[in-house]
Formats: C-alpha cells, sequence, structure tokens
C-alpha cells in the first residue's frame, strides 16, 4: 500500500513505469493506493497541476532534490552487526566529522578507510554532520530538504548502510546529527502537501515547523518516523538534534519528550541501547532530565558555556557571545558544572539567562574545544591554534579530556590540522539564493566585528 499525508491537496497522483495512478483519499488528509514499489523503481507526485515532485518521504534522490524519487527494500542490505551493542554514551569519546570533507572522495565508503586509525587513537563514537539529501553536491547538510533520503554524493543509502556496518565491525558506535527546526531554502515541497510550517511561530530561517497546531498530530508522526528509521532501518546508534531552543512547541508533551518516549520504546523492541544527543542554549536541565521529574527524557545534550568559558582564557576574544566569558572564574566553574549562565545576568543577552542543573551528573553533557559551528560560524573558520598556539591548544584539550563531561574531538583536531573550516554551500544553480546567502553570512557577523569585505563567499 502506498500512502502520502496531503491534506493540502484535492487530487493526488502516483507517476511510475509511464502510468499515473489515482490515489484515494482516506480520513486525517491521508491518500493511498494499492501499488507495491520494487526496490530501484522510481516514482514521483502529481499534485494539483504540479508534476515530477518527489515523495515527502523519499528514500532515495539519486538524481538530486528536485528529480523522481527511488524506492529502496531497506530488508535486501546484508548487515552484520547481528547483536551489537553500542557501550554506553557515559563512556564515550565522540568524534564530530564531515563526510564530504573528511576525505578526499568525501564519500561514506571512503570514510570506512579511516576507521581503524580513529579505532587507534581511542575514539568509541563517530558522530556524522547531516547526510538529509540537500540542494547541490557540496554543503554542511543543515540545509536538508528530503529527510528521509542519505545525500547521493555521499553514496546513498547503501553507502551509508555500509559505513554504519563497518563501524560496528570495528566496535564503534556512530551517531547522526539530524535538523528538525526546519527545511533548506530550495527543493522543499512539503508546504505543497500539508502545514508542515506554522506562521504563528518564527525561527532564524522563517516560519517554525508546525508541532502545536491544527494538523501537528502528522507533522510530530513525520519527523518521529524519520527518526526511528535512522536507528531502526540504518541502525545508527544515536541521534543529534540540531538546535532544539529552534523548535517552538507549546503542547502539553512536547515533540522532544515524545520523540524521547518513541526512541525508548524501538529500544526495547529492538533489544539495543539507543540514545539522544540535543543541542540547545537555553540551559534548560528540563532537557535532559528524566520524564518522572518532569524533563524530556534526552539522553545528553551539548554544552556550549563550557566551550566558551574555556575558549576565551585560551584566545583572549570577547566580542559576539564571548562577551559573557573570558574570566577564570568563568573556566572554574565549567570544570564543575555544565552551566556557568543557570540563573544569572547575561550581559550579551541583556537579562538573567538559564537554570541550575540540579541533581544532573557530567555524563549527560558533551563537552568539546571545537565542532563544526564554533569553526565553521567564523568569518574564516580558523581552529583553536590558528588563534592561540600549539601550547594552548593542548591545554583546552587536556581540559575538555579530563573534565567530567562526555568529550568529543572534531576533525582533525588531534593533529592540529592546518586547514580552516569553513561554511559552504553548492547553490550555484540558483545565483539569487547564493547572493542571499552570502549577504545573510555578513550581517551575521556584524556582532564580532568582522570585516564584511574579507569574508569568503560560502558558495565559492
Amino acid at each position: 500500500m502506498f500512502r502520502i499525508w496531503a491534506p493540502n491537496a484535492n487530487k493526488l497522483q502516483l507517476e511510475t513505469n509511464n502510468q499515473r495512478i489515482n490515489l484515494a483519499k482516506c480520513e486525517r488528509g491521508w491518500w493511498t493506493a494499492r501499488v507495491q514499489l520494487e526496490h530501484g523503481q522510481d516514482y514521483s507526485i502529481t499534485i494539483g497541476n504540479k508534476t515530477g515532485i518527489p515523495d515527502p518521504r523519499s528514500p532515495w534522490q539519486p538524481d538530486g532534490v528536485q528529480a523522481a524519487s527511488r524506492h529502496v527494500d531497506h530488508s535486501r542490505f546484508q548487515w552484520t552487526d547481528y547483536a551489537w551493542q553500542s557501550r554506553p554514551l557515559s563512556s564515550a569519546i565522540i568524534y564530530e566529522l564531515h563526510t564530504g570533507t573528511f576525505t578526499p572522495e568525501g564519500t561514506f565508503d571512503a570514510a570506512i578507510e579511516r576507521l581503524d586509525y580513529l579505532l587507534d587513537l581511542g575514539i568509541t563514537h563517530i558522530e556524522l554532520l547531516p547526510v538529509a539529501s540537500f540542494l547541490g553536491n557540496r554543503g554542511w547538510g543543515y540545509d536538508g530538504v528530503s529527510l528521509y533520503a542519505p545525500h547521493e554524493a555521499y553514496g546513498g543509502p547503501d553507502g551509508l548502510k555500509r559505513l554504519v556496518d563497518a563501524c560496528h565491525a570495528r566496535r564503534m558506535g556512530i551517531i547522526l546529527d539530524v535538523v528538525y527546526n526546519h527545511l533548506g531554502p530550495s527543493g522543499n515541497y512539503l508546504p505543497l502537501f500539508g502545514p508542515y510550517f506554522s506562521q504563528r511561530h518564527k525561527t532564524p530561517w522563517g516560519d517554525a515547523i508546525n508541532f502545536d497546531g491544527p494538523y501537528s498530530d502528522e507533522v510530530r508522526r513525520f519527523f518521529c518516523d524519520n527518526a526511528l528509521m535512522w536507528l531502526r532501518d540504518y541502525h545508527f546508534d544515536g541521534l543529534r538534534l540540531d538546535a532544539v531552543h529552534a523548535i517552538v512547541d507549546t503542547s502539553a508533551v512536547p515533540f522532544l519528550e515524545q520523540l524521547a518516549i518513541e526512541v525508548k520504546d524501538l529500544e526495547a523492541h529492538l533489544g539495543r541501547h539507543l540514545f539522544l544527543i540535543a543541542e540547545s542554549d537555553l540551559n534548560d536541565p528540563r532537557i535532559v532530565r528524566s520524564r518522572d521529574s518532569g524533563g524530556y527524557g534526552i539522553d545528553a545534550q551539548w554544552s556550549d558555556d563550557i566551550h566558551h568559558a574555556v575558549h576565551t582564557i585560551l584566545t583572549g576574544e570577547h566580542s559576539g557571545y564571548y562577551e559573557d566569558f573570558g574570566e577564570l572564574e568563568h573556566l572554574s566553574m565549567a570544570m564543575q558544572q555544565p552551566y556557568i549562565y543557570a540563573g544569572r545576568h547575561s550581559p550579551h543577552r541583556q537579562r538573567i539567562h538559564g537554570r541550575p542543573p540540579l541533581g544532573l551528573e557530567g555524563r549527560q553533557f558533551i563537552a568539546y574545544l571545537q565542532n563544526h559551528d564554533q569553526l565553521g560560524n567564523r568569518a574564516h573558520g580558523e581552529r583553536i591554534h590558528h588563534l592561540s598556539d600549539i601550547a594552548r591548544a593542548k591545554i583546552g584539550a587536556a581540559l575538555i579530556l579530563t573534565s567530567p563531561y562526555v568529550p568529543m574531538l572534531f576533525q582533525g583536531e588531534e593533529w592540529a590540522a592546518s586547514s580552516p573550516f569553513l561554511y559552504f554551500v553548492d547553490f550555484a544553480d540558483e545565483p539569487e539564493l547564493a547572493r542571499a546567502v552570502a549577504e545573510g553570512r555578513c550581517r551575521e557577523f556584524g556582532a564580532f566585528g568582522w570585516n564584511p569585505d574579507e569574508i569568503p563567499d560560502p558558495t565559492s
């Protein structure tokens, strides 16, 4: 049975094998047709007068995010990780990597060749920046639009499965970064199908995802099913949830709590340890508190306060959001608790920020000296040793690795790689969008006092 949720549609057709099949409208905005697609079969959707539209839940976009979808039969892949169990997150040493720049080839298969090196380094889990399909071949992945389809330039669905399987063969866990707070600006066809976005709430990227308005039950289902797919069909051990502070949700049971519940249910069904890690700048301990204690039940959270406290001491930087840090007192506090701003006044925000993380443990927080944001959201993508020196970078690494938190390295940090890590996108086919992105970067860096004329073009 083929199903699509499209409450906005008056007529819906499935186009495959040079024929169009009418879908029947069912309850709550779902449309169905008695069609069984074969593995590798191409198909697209006709909605209204628009033809050739990819499936919102397309599992494969071999020709890009604006082309036809391709069906994937997940049962065909031959896994070798039977009875695999990831070690507890509390004992992890995480290595964050970007598939497209981790190797010269920039593919999942090429990354497999580097796993033994990471194992020798002492890494227990790798964390991939987002791999959901996005416009063009190159990018960070945070502009994904086909959330169910692994990016074709990296190796597509089977390439990703081979990488996960290879990690597990080496007793190494693997985490995927997913973005549930916005979609990319091009190739996003979701509004054609239904009210996936809310005009009541805004984010830095535009309208927020509709997690709490009319029809939000099925919107939540779309994102929860996506998370469960990565864990079940691709055998990931955990997910890192990007910028959850940009998820606006006034529901009695917030989306994050619902997701945590469903992941724990899947964990029980699979008999395999699974976990969620949230990125948040709210300094709100409810994110990682157990549901019994009034929290959302997320397993761990990134802590920028720890990074900022170490970074400002090593570099002496105090512009932008770094103005809240820079004293040895901040560094001392960061080594004892994950939130420095836990109910104290923030000069940068001009208000009291955060809440005390009472009763929480270090294992519930991820600490890092560098990550993709803290490098790539600089004008020139400098690494810590570019801003200070090797000796200070070693001190910073020692502080992170011996802290009470779960440590994370960013690719190349372990040898002080000379290459910067800049933000980049591949919008060559859409020059107006490319220009808007470049101008937006210049505005964003105004608070840091960086010269706009010297900021590299992210579309270059």
